[in-house]
Parts: structure tokens; sequence; C-alpha cells
């Protein structure tokens, strides 16, 4: 979820949902990742924007690995895809070159927007 503030501001978040990987839409205990439900990340600013080219294979790229990474915690997996697009902001190119660590540093609250090399 885009908003633009400026050319040069933006803000970015996104939603996750599930369902229930089962016909039966009780869970079981234990099975908490099998629950259908709707997710909401945390919503960042981003300035100033070095490029927005890439941002969305960054999300999906993000949420991908946030799955598999977080398989039990969908919420912690979307935290984790939102994370990584607002970090693909601050590099020129359309390739994210942001580590996992970088990614866990923006979750964690560093909301300083820069990528340490």
């Amino acid at each position: 979820l885009r908003g633009s503030i400026s050319a040069s501001h933006n803000t970015w978040s996104g939603v996750l949902w599930t369902r229930p990987e089962r016909s039966d839409p009780e869970p079981v205990e234990g099975e908490q990742s099998r629950r259908a439900g709707f997710y909401v990340a945390p919503t960042y600013d981003i300035i100033p924007i070095i490029d927005r080219v890439g941002g969305g294979d960054s999300f999906m790229g993000g949420l991908i690995c946030g799955l598999r990474k977080y398989a039990d915690d969908p919420q912690k997996a979307l935290n984790f895809a939102a994370a990584a697009a607002c970090l693909k902001h601050s590099i020129p190119g359309d390739f994210n070159a942001v580590t996992v660590a970088e990614v866990e540093t923006l979750m964690g609250g560093d909301a300083s927007g820069r990528v340490s090399r």
C-alpha cells in the first residue's frame, strides 16, 4: 500500500489475507498458521525516495522469504515484506541489496531508513 505524499516522500505498508488450508474452519490446537486471517503491516515513511523501481518486487520477495522464515507467524512475515520493500526505496536500481539483518533492524523499530554498509 503506497501513499504518495510527493515525488520524494511516500508511505509504504502492506496487507495479507490467509485462509484455512483445510475445509474445516476451526483450527486444530497448535495450527495457528492455518487460520484464516487479515493482517496489516506497519506504515513506514520513506523520505527521501532514492529509487521506486523494484519496490513491489522487493515486497513479494520479502513476503516469500518472510513466510519461509516465520512460517508460524503471518504477521511477522508480512512485516518483513513491508520493511524489505521500504528499505529498497533507499537503494538505486531495481535490485534489493539489503540483508536480512537490515530488514529485521527496521522491523524492530529502528526507522532510520538507512542501509548500513
